[in-house]
């Protein structure tokens, strides 16, 4: 298990994060007459924050698995 966090801590930070800045973003932009179907619900907010996070996040990470097979 530690090994895991050692290996993927920054795509887990990624998703933290983007959880955190979608929330943010909900509870200060968001949907006031709840007809916008992702900024109206938090939920859904968060989860799109968290996958936006995720792959921004990602895009740092060293992969060296897939820097092999391009060599």
């Amino acid at each position: 298990m530690k090994d895991f966090f050692k290996k993927h801590w920054l795509r887990i930070a990624g998703i933290l994060v983007g959880t955190l800045v979608g929330y943010i973003y909900y509870h200060y932009v968001g949907c006031l007459s709840g007809t916008c179907p992702i900024t109206s619900n938090p939920y859904r907010m968060m989860i799109y924050g968290a996958l936006v996070g995720y792959l921004l996040f990602d895009l740092f990470s060293s992969n060296k698995k897939a820097k092999n097979i391009i060599e």
